[in-house]
């Protein structure tokens, strides 16, 4: 594979090297430093796994990953010193930590492998159109409300077209970008 053959080529050679791609698999495990532009303009420059874990902004966040990050439209509610998500589909996250307008019109960003099956009181529920088992994972795509999504699974997941399937996210794993902007809370 190429990729192989570049990534040691650069750690023989131990030089410089600037290679421009537009397929971001190939920038994540190429580089040392990935600059992420958008229509000519930088939005965020680092090491492959910051940019990943902690995007600038929801560009960077749905550029990076592979799947792609899954995008749920919500707000922020407070009630008794807790602040949650609040999905337009009906579903709720905790938070931690976060604090920030209640009723702020957001995006919650969450990675396909950090959904989580199971029933739980802070939970969302996946509206399921398609599963592709991969024998390591379970790919499932489907809606939270209007919203579609990717979930990654490491097991075997008995699920079909049409079902409900409840998952929850641990609140460090939950990106928050404001809707407006794109730009992280």
């Amino acid at each position: 594979q190429m990729r192989v053959e570049i990534k040691a080529l650069h750690q023989r050679l131990k030089s410089t090297i600037v290679y421009v791609t537009h397929d971001q698999i190939e920038a994540m495990t190429m580089a040392d430093r990935i600059v992420v532009m958008d229509r000519g303009r930088i939005q965020q420059v680092g090491a492959p796994l910051e940019l990943y874990d902690r995007p600038a902004n929801k560009f960077v966040a749905s550029f990076l990953g592979s799947p792609s990050m899954s995008f749920v439209s919500g707000s922020l509610k407070t009630a008794l010193e807790k602040t949650w998500f609040e999905s337009a589909g009906g579903g709720r996250l905790a938070l931690a930590g976060k604090q920030v307008p209640a009723d702020s019109a957001v995006e919650a960003g969450i990675r396909p492998e950090h959904f989580v099956i199971g029933e739980a009181v802070d939970a969302m529920a996946i509206r399921v159109d398609v599963v592709e088992p991969t024998g390591s994972e379970t790919h499932v795509y489907g809606a939270i409300g209007a919203d579609t999504v990717r979930a990654v699974f490491r097991d075997r997941v008995p699920v079909r077209p049409g079902d409900l399937l409840p998952v929850s996210v641990d609140p460090g794993n939950i990106h928050l970008f404001d809707k407006a902007t794109g730009l992280p809370l």
